[in-house]
Parts: C-alpha cells; sequence; structure tokens
C-alpha cells in the first residue's frame, strides 16, 4: 500500500502556483547565469522535491519561446534578437538582424544555420568593433540552400568542401550527378544536422577540375545565384528598345551637338561605352568641359522589366576576361553604347572651368550627338607621349588638339585635388592576362597612362559637378559616400607607422589632408607599399546613401555616380531624377516622386557592388593562383604585407599575394606580436620588410599560395 502511494505521488499533477514560482525562479537563476546545463539548473531549482511543477515550468517557458534547450544547455532568450544568415567563412560567417546590423558568428556558435536561414540569436560580448553573436536556434531553413566546393575522398565515400568553410559534408551519390575527387562542383543542401558536418547535399552540376580558375568561378556564380543569363521577356524588350532606333520625335527638346568635337577614350576590348569628352579653351584661358554620358534613363523606363532586372542585378561585374553585364548587349553594347561615327542620345554636363580647373558653372542638358572616334587608352597614350606612328597620328588627327587641351586640363584638376588634401593611393590591383585556353598566363600591376587619368579626372568633375547642381537645386540623389575613418583604425594605423620608423602622425580627428600628406612623406620609402595598405585599410568603404554625406577619400562635400549608367543602377537612378528635372517637373514633384526610390536604389546598389567586389576578389586570388601553378618552385622578391601568429603574407612584385607559413620558417623559439613582427634570437621578420620567397603550392580551388624561404637557414 505504501508504495503504491509513492507511485501515486510520483504522477502527481503540476500545482498552478508551484508551477507559477519555479517559472519566476528559472527565470532569476538563468537571467543571472546567462547558460546552464540541464542537471545544474534542475539542482538549483531542487527539481527532485517538486518534479512535476519543475517540468510543467521548463515546458511552459519553452512553449512560450523564453527558454532554449540547446545540446545539454538551458539558455534563456530574453536578449535575443531575430537575424538571418548573410555569409559563411573558412571558420566564422555573419549574420543580419532586421534593422541591417551585420554580427560576426565563429563557426561553433552557428548551430548548423546555412546562408539564407533565418535564426534566433543573441549578442556575445566582442574583443573588436564588430558585433558579436551566436546562434541560438534555427526558426526558418532556406529551403534552397546551394553549396559550391571541391569533391573530396572521405572514410565514408565522396564528400564536398564547400568553398570558404572547413568541414567536409558527405555526398549523396545515388541522387547526385556523376563526379570523382578533384572535381568543382554545385551542391544542394538535402539533409539537415545539429552542425555543418553533419547535413548532407547531392551534386547538381559539375564544372569539372577544381585546378581550372574559370571552373572555380562558374560554381561560384552558380552558389551566389548571381544571374548571368537574362529571362527572355528583358531581352524581347531590349531589342525593341534597341530595333526603334532614334525616331524623330525623341530629338525634340534636345541639343543637337552631332557636329562638334566629341569622342571616346576606353580600353582596346571595351564593347560598352558610356563616357564621352569634349573640351574648349576660351581667350581668358579658361575651360568649357564636356562629358556627355549616354542616355540610358530613356530606354530603360522605371517599372519596366528592363528595370527590374537593371535593380536586381545593380551592376555590371568584371573579372578575368569575363563581364555579366546589368543590361543586355541589345542596349550595353548596342543602342547605349557611344560608338564611333553613330547618331546616339545622351545627357550632356558643360562644366564652366576657371584657368585653374575650378568648377565655375554647370548646364545640364539632355543632346544628341555623334563620337568622332572610338579613342584606345595606349593608342591615345602614343600620341600623347610622342611615340605615335605616322598612321597613328593621321588616325587621331580631329581629336589630338583636344587631347592636347584635355591633358593640360587634367594636370590642373589633379593640382587642385592635391590642394584639397585628397589623398594619392595608388592601385594594389594586378592585371589578368589569359591564353587562348582562358588559363592565366600572366600577372602585372596595372599601370595608369596619362589618357586613363584623363578620363578619371574628367568624370570625377562631372560627378562632382552634377552633384552640386542637384543639391542646389534641392533635387534628391542616390550620393556616393565615404566617411571618415574610425578612430581604432587610425590608432592602429599610427602605431605601425611609428614602427615601420615613420614619423608618428600627430593628428587626433584625421583629416584628408593629414592621409595625403603622410603618403608623400612616404612614398619614397622601400616600406611605402605597406603604408599605402595600411591606409587603404584605415578608410571606410564607400557606399550609396539618400543622404549627401561627403566623400572623404576625394575631398569633397558633393559627390554622385553619374557617369556609368550602363554599368551601374545608382548611375541609371541619378539620370532618372535629372531627366524628370530637366523635362519641366518641378523640385517638389521630383521629390515626392524619387524620395523613396532613392532609399531603396542607395541600399540596394550597395548590397550589389558588395556582391561584385567580392566575386571579383574571389577570381583575382583563384586566377593568380592558376597563374603561379605554373611557377611552382620558382623564386620570387616581395614584400611583407601582413603578419599574424602564424606567418605572414608576401606581396610578389606581380601583384599576386602569399602566405609564409611560420613552419617553414628557420628552426627556433618565436615570439610574435599579429601585425608587427615574427622573431627569434636568430631570425626576424617584420611588416614592411623586402623578402625573397619560393613559390611551394598553388591551389586554385582555394585561391592559396603557399610560399617558403628558398634557402632556410638553420638555428
Amino acid at each position: 500500500m505504501a508504495r503504491h502511494n509513492r507511485k501515486h505521488a510520483a504522477r502527481k499533477a503540476a500545482s498552478p502556483a508551484g508551477q507559477a514560482a519555479l517559472v519566476r525562479k528559472i527565470r532569476a537563476i538563468l537571467h543571472e547565469a546567462g547558460t546552464l546545463s540541464q542537471a545544474e539548473l534542475g539542482r538549483k531549482c531542487h527539481s527532485r522535491r517538486c518534479k512535476a511543477d519543475y517540468e510543467a515550468a521548463l515546458q511552459q517557458l519553452i512553449r512560450d519561446g523564453e527558454l532554449l534547450l540547446r545540446r545539454h544547455d538551458y539558455i534563456l532568450t530574453e536578449n535575443s534578437f531575430r537575424a538571418e544568415v548573410v555569409r559563411l567563412h573558412a571558420g566564422f560567417g555573419f549574420i543580419r538582424d532586421e534593422g541591417g546590423t551585420d554580427y560576426f558568428v565563429p563557426g561553433r556558435a552557428f548551430c548548423g544555420a546555412m546562408p539564407g536561414d533565418k535564426v534566433l540569436a543573441r549578442i556575445m560580448p566582442s574583443q573588436s568593433d564588430s558585433p558579436e553573436a551566436e546562434v541560438l536556434r534555427i526558426t526558418e531553413e532556406n529551403p534552397a540552400c546551394r553549396l559550391s566546393g571541391m569533391v573530396l575522398d572521405g572514410e565514408d565515400g565522396i564528400c564536398l568542401m564547400p568553398d570558404n568553410m572547413t568541414v567536409q559534408i558527405r555526398i549523396d551519390s545515388r541522387e547526385s550527378v556523376p563526379c570523382s575527387p578533384g572535381d568543382k562542383v554545385l551542391c544542394l543542401l538535402t539533409k539537415r544536422g545539429d552542425r555543418h558536418s553533419r547535413h548532407r547535399v547531392k551534386v547538381l552540376h559539375n564544372f569539372g577540375t577544381a585546378e581550372s580558375a574559370a571552373a572555380c568561378m562558374a560554381a561560384y556564380l552558380a552558389a551566389q545565384d548571381i544571374p548571368t543569363e537574362f529571362p527572355p521577356e528583358v531581352l524581347r524588350e531590349a531589342q525593341q528598345r534597341a530595333e526603334t532606333g532614334i525616331p524623330e520625335t525623341d530629338l525634340t527638346g534636345r541639343l543637337d551637338l552631332r557636329e562638334r568635337c566629341i569622342f571616346t577614350i576606353d580600353g582596346v576590348a571595351a564593347k560598352d561605352l558610356d563616357d564621352a569628352v569634349s573640351i574648349e579653351q576660351h581667350p581668358d584661358g579658361s575651360y568649357t568641359l564636356g562629358v556627355h554620358i549616354a542616355d540610358v534613363s530613356h530606354y530603360v523606363q522605371a517599372g519596366s522589366v528592363l528595370d527590374k532586372e537593371a535593380f536586381r542585378r545593380g551592376t555590371s561585374i568584371y573579372y578575368a576576361d569575363k563581364v555579366i553585364p546589368m543590361l543586355p548587349q541589345a542596349l550595353s553594347n548596342g543602342i547605349c553604347s557611344l560608338n564611333g561615327g553613330a547618331d546616339r542620345l545622351a545627357v550632356s554636363a558643360f562644366m564652366k572651368l576657371s584657368p585653374a580647373g575650378e568648377i565655375l558653372q554647370t548646364r545640364l542638358t539632355k543632346s544628341i550627338i555623334r563620337s568622332v572616334k572610338r579613342g584606345v587608352y595606349s593608342e591615345c597614350n602614343a600620341i600623347l607621349d610622342g611615340t605615335a606612328s605616322p598612321t597613328l597620328q593621321e588616325a587621331y588627327a580631329a581629336v589630338t588638339p583636344s587631347l592636347h587641351l584635355l591633358d593640360a586640363l587634367t594636370d590642373r584638376l589633379e593640382a587642385l585635388r592635391r590642394e584639397r588634401g585628397a589623398p594619392e593611393l595608388e592601385s594594389t590591383e594586378a592585371t589578368l592576362l589569359l591564353d587562348e585556353n582562358g588559363r592565366c598566363a600572366g600577372l602585372s600591376p596595372i599601370r595608369r597612362g596619362r589618357s586613363e587619368r584623363i578620363i578619371e579626372a574628367c568624370m570625377l568633375c562631372a560627378n562632382e559637378a552634377v552633384a552640386r547642381f542637384a543639391r542646389e537645386q534641392e533635387l534628391p540623389l542616390v550620393c556616393r559616400v565615404h566617411e571618415e575613418p574610425s578612430p581604432d583604425r587610425l590608432d592602429n594605423l599610427k602605431d605601425i607607422l611609428e614602427k615601420l620608423g615613420a614619423e608618428r602622425p600627430q593628428f587626433h580627428k584625421a583629416q584628408p589632408s593629414d592621409l595625403c600628406r603622410l603618403l608623400e612623406e612616404n612614398r619614397d620609402k622601400p616600406y611605402f607599399p605597406v603604408v599605402n595598405a595600411l591606409v587603404l585599410r584605415a578608410m571606410a568603404k564607400a557606399r550609396y546613401s539618400e543622404e549627401p554625406l561627403g566623400h572623404f577619400g576625394l575631398a569633397l562635400a558633393d559627390y554622385v555616380h553619374f557617369t556609368s549608367p550602363i554599368r551601374r543602377y545608382p548611375d541609371l537612378a541619378v539620370h532618372r531624377i535629372l531627366s524628370a528635372y530637366l523635362a519641366g517637373s518641378s523640385r517638389e514633384a521630383v521629390q515626392r516622386r524619387f524620395r523613396r526610390f532613392t532609399e531603396q536604389a542607395a541600399l540596394h546598389s550597395s548590397e550589389t557592388e558588395l556582391r561584385a567586389v567580392q566575386l571579383e576578389r574571389e577570381a583575382d586570388r583563384c586566377y593568380a593562383a592558376e597563374y603561379m601553378q605554373a611557377h611552382v618552385g620558382e623564386v620570387f622578391q616581395g614584400i611583407v604585407s601582413g603578419v599574424t601568429d602564424y606567418g605572414v603574407y608576401v606581396t610578389l612584385e606581380n601583384m599576386a599575394e602569399g602566405f609564409l607559413h611560420i613552419h617553414d620558417f628557420p628552426e627556433g623559439e618565436y615570439e610574435t606580436e599579429p601585425g608587427w613582427y615574427i622573431r627569434s634570437p636568430e631570425f626576424s621578420i617584420h611588416l614592411g620588410d623586402p623578402v625573397t620567397v619560393l613559390c611551394a603550392r598553388a591551389d586554385v580551388n582555394g585561391g592559396h599560395i603557399d610560399l617558403a624561404f628558398p634557402d632556410v637557414p638553420t638555428a
């Protein structure tokens, strides 16, 4: 009878009062502790004495979303927030909350979440400027999660080593297209585990060997869902717009500039020519600079399928010898391209400039132009430096006087830029030279000739003038903004400069002129490439905004992107707004019509630009590794461009970057100061040191180049 009574007591239902008391107690305990194991929380709540009340309290808190059981730990979700996984990398990733803030998440804290998943997360203490979080649970799985990577042999069959992840995921061979170890593939996530390594995938597409940079980039594009083909309805609309040509009705209200000396200068392979120039010099020494931009907004109407596709893409993407255009070729290479000898609709900006190059007045107008010459950078450079052949001189005779005027004006515009204190940073990118099979056969630093500088100066001038015009007319715009560097990055820059032997900068809140002076003072030093890179890293990332926040890097209060509407959606947006105003709409009407549009275009254009930059960097790494594969065992000169606990990064003379692991250093006991040095009593290496290295290995799939010392001395 006693035994029966004890069993009855164990099954006793929870009492409302006891359950409510334990709910409050659990909240209080976890509020203080943050996380507790199941056993520890039970002990603190004396769960054996009141088992029914305790279990009911737990279930209530879990049901209400206040309590989460993760593995064997209870977590109170009172400080949680909802977010989406936006990026995964090797060992870490990022989630974005509903307000648009990105949080760094260590790989171990992802709970198996994948890009596109909706998650519940909470903020964690962070040692850096970036906020850090951990994923508590996945609230909504991305049903179409796709991964690119390389096929490997695993213990239980073939596995996927995903790009930018450090786990192997089992491939279900029965559902996959044929593939072998070493292939570059695109996979679909088919089964979930509680961590990344326990997921399962099937192969959707095999791109071929992972030793091909082209195959790696094709897989990357597919995994990132970057569109490479246009929908049929978009192609049809583009073709219709192109075939319409330029009827007489389109010329109404346009300034006819077909008799002016207007011409383009671009790379020899360029086909989407969206900017042309003209110039006059007046007796008082002043100039009228004309920058004539393809009137893309005339053909891409707001709300059309063309416009929606252009907005979705945001920008044309250029990598290696390929382009993923924002607009179909019928427009980008056809009716919108300012081809030599062809009538084209344009938006012309005429800037009246002082003899010193200062903007005195800006006039914007719709126009029709006919480019008299399709100039090529290398040929224009030969004209300007006097090395052009007689045949080339004859071909450029019509535009040579204008070229020399533009050359003189460029000197004045660049002098003004220096006077404003705009930092003159050097490019850290390389030119990729591909062979007939599409493999990288050469790398070289990007060199800007005189004509490249002319076009850059003209476009900067036009962008500033248009931005200033729009501000004076109180028009909404998609502005190109570049905010000032963060104090922490500036402090790090000062510390490293002092360690390099340069004078420590004394500025507190940097002005553009401070960084300009810093670069000039160190330009002739052997470690200048490091200083250039450090200043680049200290800078904030340029972005688009509906607010005119100024451009720190150019030392300008007013700046927009106006000159590339074939290639960038923010330029197209600026054209659409200006076109409405030039057509007679009042500023109030323009403000009402475009205020919301500028916010959407600025945000989305910043996101698509970031996506394009990431793709281009990925391509640069893969193609550089492909080139270096043919040079394994060869010796190169370089400079130490980064220092970590595990080794140093070295930028080679051809601008490829490789890693020299500490395991390949001479034998000895080393101490490290990340960002500055690795040293032992017998050997040391510092940031900025020139080094001689050997290419030991090149991994195209990962975009990695491993370096070694050609002759490692023993301690």
